[in-house]
């Protein structure tokens, strides 16, 4: 019997209320998800839970609605007062006329007239900073107003679960303490609360510029675009294995830069930079290192030696069964500044909600047992695209070109994380509808897992001249595949792969 049967459209991935991924298993499919159709967005049951609020946020933004008399308004709920009071500024800020606070039943958010235009920017805002209430805090308020059923079904861990997850990250980050290691409630808000740390430290000294080194992922691109303060402070290296174009803009700009934003390896191209040598230009100039090395986890980089903050999503690996989202900022306790930094992180973090914090807890613990699993097949997987000639090309943690830099934080030669990304021959939508692996957004799942992610991440340059013109210029074929092996067999998901490439 094979590993991998076909899933409908819109269920969920894992089959949990809480699933980070949910299956888009056709090219029809993904265009409609993108461009809203009824037809596609009318089926999802789940979704990536910073692109489409969750089930749960939404019944809870409608009974608390209709309970506050909130007709004619639209209501977004935030992951904290605090969060709350941060969406109204910018909505005011965009010229959100009639925006409010809202605080009632426990829950914090903001209401304005309904507006399509007002709630893009207040969705995207909340994407973009990890902003949104946690699908399980608003499963516990509908069960608390008795608008639904008490939460159950899940494992949770029994005791101190934030003590639990830094005593399992601790090993990975040396010399680290508990307090250098910050708990987010997603990667994307632990990458804006390294981000505010570090503008906040720097600013105050004539440093406001950012550089965005390679391309990255997209909110990650978002905050260092739309929270400089002018168009001249965002900076952007295209070409991650060129240091002597950073060196040359730093010998210009240097003394005005705040920080430098890197992926370990990057997303979605699979290409590492020289760390020790980009931490050694960061240091000479007075510039704070970001770095990121989710796609691969911080269980097979080590980073915090050569970074002054690393941001990690936890939702991927240490969250392995695909129904948790959190994220981590760890700080270099002997990097220059560390007290600063630590202090300024924990006053900008959105904490992890509790019920969240024990989902994960009980999962982290086998981490080291799935990345051995993913990372005994990812070359197998690997070794076969990049031999089969329906395959166009292929990147992956130890391709030619960076396998070099990637070996030198690399905690073993095998520790090359589950990621891999390629083109076919023939057409997409031939291949991916006929592919048989689970389709979705996400990565980092026991579950094997595959999308087209620039139509994902990018589907307003995919389709305009001018978007793929800049997709070209950054070496992004608009028809990338990013496939993440999983703990099934490696001859499953070769065999699936081999089928779907069959006459391609």
């Amino acid at each position: 019997m094979h590993a991998f049967a076909p899933i409908p459209l819109g269920t969920p991935i894992p089959d949990s209320p809480h699933a980070v991924s949910c299956s888009l298993p056709t090219m029809a499919a993904v265009r409609g998800y993108e461009e809203k159709d009824p037809a596609v967005v009318g089926r999802l049951r789940s979704g990536y839970p910073r692109f489409l609020v969750h089930p749960f946020s939404r019944r809870l933004a409608s009974a608390l609605a209709a309970r506050h008399g909130l007709a004619g308004r639209t209501l977004w709920l935030a992951s904290s007062r605090r969060m709350a009071g941060a969406l109204l500024a910018h909505l005011q800020s965009a010229g959100g006329a009639g925006a409010a606070l809202f605080a009632g039943d426990g829950v914090h958010g903001v209401s304005h007239p309904e507006s399509p235009e007002l709630a893009r920017s207040a969705k995207l805002y909340l994407q973009n900073v990890g902003g949104f209430i946690s699908s399980r805090e608003a499963e516990d308020r509908l069960a608390a107003m008795g608008a639904g059923p008490a939460p159950g079904g899940e494992a949770y861990f029994q005791g101190d679960a934030a003590g639990e997850i830094r005593r399992i990250l601790r090993p990975l980050f040396a010399g680290a303490a508990d307090g250098d290691l910050l708990l987010a409630n997603c990667g994307m808000n632990a990458v804006y609360s390294a981000f505010r740390a570090v503008t906040e430290l720097q600013a105050p000294r004539g440093r406001t510029g950012w550089v965005q080194l390679g391309w990255l992922y997209l909110d990650t691109i978002a905050i260092l675009r739309r929270f400089t303060p002018s168009k001249s402070d965002y900076l952007h290296v295209p070409d991650v294995m060129d240091l002597g174009a950073l060196e040359r803009l730093l010998a210009d700009r240097g003394s005005g830069i705040a920080g430098v934003v890197a992926e370990v390896p990057t997303n979605p191209l699979m290409q590492t930079p020289d760390v020790p040598a980009l931490a050694s230009l960061c240091r000479a100039h007075a510039i704070k290192l970001i770095l990121d090395p989710s796609l691969a986890s911080a269980f097979s980089i080590d980073c915090l030696p050569h970074a002054d903050l690393v941001v990690n999503s936890l939702t991927k690996y240490t969250g392995s069964d695909g129904d948790i989202i959190a994220g981590l900022v760890a700080v270099n306790p002997a990097a220059p500044d560390a007290a600063a930094l630590r202090r300024a992180v924990a006053a900008a973090v959105e904490p992890p909600y509790p019920r969240d914090l024990a989902r994960l807890a009980a999962q982290i613990g086998n981490t080291r047992e799935v990345l051995a699993r993913i990372e005994e097949s990812t070359p197998k997987v690997a070794a076969f695209l990049a031999s089969h000639p329906a395959v166009r090309s292929i990147h992956w943690a130890l391709e030619p070109a960076s396998r070099a830099n990637y070996l030198r934080v690399a905690r073993s030669p095998g520790a090359t994380g589950g990621a891999v990304s390629f083109t076919v021959r023939g057409g997409l939508d031939r291949f991916y509808d006929r592919l048989r692996l689970p389709k979705g957004p996400s990565f980092g799942m026991r579950t094997t897992l595959i999308c087209p992610f620039i139509y994902l991440a990018h589907y307003d340059m995919v389709t305009s001249a001018a978007g793929r013109a800049e997709l070209a210029a950054n070496g992004l074929d608009p028809e990338l595949l990013r496939l993440c092996v999983g703990t099934e067999p490696a001859e499953e998901i070769i065999g699936a792969l081999g089928e779907a490439l069959e006459g391609a």
